[in-house]
């Protein structure tokens, strides 16, 4: 199992590496840099003063290893905009992304794990359609329209809830829904072939036989097995959804760092825009990483190995 961890651990570092100087090329493949910085009525000697003082007239990879050296110990640069340094504006505003994709988890793994365990009790009945349509739904679904239309519903409708805003836990209810919906489907997909397989098994038979209540049999044997691979999967889902949550902090204006990207991208504050890719990539990363070592753990075969 150490050498598996150890081979896992170095392709993320490997694929980290990797992200950190394609988030590096986009800001020269999304044009001349200074040019941008400078604006369209800037004169040539101008813009050539923008690109020596800020580094853009040396070599790429030259430039590319001078942030990389400056970005392993903490230091993402200055941001154009907001002329604080990117590390603690990134710190600042991920206290509110964090805490919108934990709740947003929170709310996919305790919808979809009662309902995929719903519909595999009770296959092709009307609460596996249900499972089977919020399922479709949740794909086909794209979260700015449902976070829209929730606006409309329960804030101008109703006015229920808060449109946009961080002072309350009311003004998370909306965007938990949102960002937890879109992780819904595949954790709900999940438990139900789980559970399908393991309440098909001979020793959830061989408990029954042996006069084991129906909840035993159901929760004790059935889903402790059938929950394992889920748990993985919403390891992997976490890393989407703070990556995802740029289109949601948007809808409902939370401060966090996804408006962040989307403030900094308007604004063309490239060192905030190549460090958020990073910082959100690198949470995918570690995620994953995480999801593999812990499907190890649970495998005996690895944990003999």
């Amino acid at each position: 199992m150490l050498n598996f961890i150890l081979k896992r651990l170095g392709l993320a570092v490997l694929v980290a590496f990797t992200v950190s100087f394609i988030s590096f090329s986009l800001m020269f493949l999304s044009g001349d840099p200074a040019a941008a910085l400078a604006g369209e009525t800037a004169s040539d000697q101008d813009v050539e003063a923008i690109r020596v003082l800020y580094g853009f007239d040396r070599p790429m990879l030259i430039q590319y290893w001078d942030w990389l050296s400056s970005a392993l110990v903490g230091d993402l640069g200055e941001s154009y905009y907001f002329k604080l340094p990117v590390a603690s504006l990134i710190a600042e505003r991920l206290q509110v992304t964090m805490l919108l994709g934990l709740c947003g988890i929170s709310f996919a793994l305790l919808t979809a794990v009662p309902l995929g365990v719903a519909a595999a009790i009770r296959p092709n009945s009307i609460i596996d359609r249900i499972a089977l349509f919020l399922s479709v739904a949740g794909q086909a679904m794209p979260s700015f329209w449902f976070g829209l239309i929730l606006i409309v519903v329960f804030s101008i409708q109703f006015g229920i809830l808060p449109p946009s805003g961080t002072s309350t836990w009311r003004h998370f209810i909306m965007p938990t829904i949102v960002l937890g919906y879109y992780a819904m489907p595949a954790i709900m997909r999940l438990t139900r072939a789980g559970m399908l397989e393991v309440l098909s098994s001979d020793y959830i038979r061989t408990a029954r036989a042996k006069g084991a209540s129906e909840f035993t049999v159901l929760f004790k044997h059935a889903l402790r097995n059938a929950i394992i691979p889920v748990v993985s999967l919403a390891a992997v889902q976490m890393g989407f959804m703070l990556g995802g949550s740029i289109v949601v902090e948007s809808i409902f204006a939370l401060h966090g760092a996804g408006y962040l990207a989307w403030e900094s991208i308007a604004r063309n504050d490239l060192p905030t825009v190549q460090a958020l890719i990073l910082v959100f990539s690198l949470f995918y990363i570690v995620f994953t990483f995480l999801s593999d070592v812990l499907n190890a753990w649970l495998d005996p075969r690895m944990r003999a190995g």
